[in-house]
């Protein structure tokens, strides 16, 4: 299944070296599993928001799945791709941006057509094939409707998705310069969040965790000295100090580093889709290594 990681450290501006699918002796194994592309998002000193990805697999492209990439930014959003909807072209290929903001999503959404419809003129903001970039589209509309309001705007859009579509899942994490967001919704897949202290459980230590599966791995010396905020498909280290987010649950993480979580979607989606029901492709993308 795709792969779904955030990361804060506001206000702090931190260094962090990722690796996407990167362990040289299972690059070929791995990158079979989640074969579809792999992306990483940050913002600039000046709030711009930056994106580096591609629609390759490791076992196809070493070089991009190896390279190293040194960047420094108050937020990061990466995701690894095993693709359930729309074609394999960097266009689909996430995080995507909007409005300054960055965003990525592991699940499945049905009923497109219909979600066109709701969009009306703002279908215009999607440019690729993915039901993820239609549901960001949808959480962007709605942040608009709201002066700006994310957390609102991520509320009303899920909500009217789990209300009319068929959902599989609708895990997101959401970054602007200073503040992250992540949902996980409903119970489909999970989404763990680790709160850091200043150099981990050891107080001394930099960040250096990794997933069990070698899709993903994240550096960062000066997080020896200051906390952070980490959310990932899977536990990256063997910390006590993970926790898993609740069905419906979103977190926020503001400027400070100050953590809120909230139910946001107490019911289940109304028309809620199993494996049986996705098409094989959607469903083998959903399904975990």
């Amino acid at each position: 299944m795709c792969r779904l990681f955030g990361l804060s450290s506001a206000p702090l501006r931190a260094h962090a070296t990722f690796w996407l699918l990167d362990a040289p002796d299972s690059l070929s194994r791995q990158s079979h599993r989640d074969p579809d592309g792999t992306g990483l998002g940050w913002f600039g000193p000046d709030g711009a928001p930056h994106v580096d990805k591609a629609p390759v697999a490791a076992y196809r492209d070493r070089a991009f799945a190896q390279e190293a990439r040194q960047r420094e930014s108050a937020t990061f959003v990466a995701h690894i791709r095993f693709a359930s909807t729309g074609s394999l072209d960097v266009r689909n290929t996430h995080p995507f941006e909007q409005d300054g903001r960055l965003f990525a999503h592991n699940g499945v959404i049905e009923g497109l057509d219909t979600l066109d419809d709701h969009l009306g003129e703002d279908r215009s903001l999607v440019r690729g094939d993915t039901d993820s970039e239609r549901y960001f589209a949808l959480i962007t509309r709605e942040i608009r409707r709201h002066d700006g309001d994310v957390t609102e705007g991520i509320r009303r859009a899920t909500r009217w998705i789990a209300e009319n579509l068929p959902v599989y899942a609708l895990n997101l994490v959401l970054t602007t310069p200073q503040e992250l967001w992540a949902l996980r919704y409903p119970d489909t897949h999970d989404l763990y969040v680790l709160e850091r202290r200043p150099g981990g459980r050891h107080g001394s230590r930099h960040l250096d965790q990794s997933g069990s599966h070698g899709r993903l791995r994240v550096h960062s010396a000066h997080l020896a000295d200051h906390p952070a905020v980490v959310v990932a498909s899977e536990c990256l280290d063997e910390s006590p100090d993970w926790r898993p987010l609740g069905p419906g649950q979103l977190l926020h993480v503001d400027p400070e580093l100050r953590v809120v979580q909230e139910t946001l979607l107490p019911d289940p989606p109304a028309h809620r889709l199993t494996l049986d029901d996705l098409h094989p492709a959607a469903a083998a993308s959903q399904q975990a290594a």
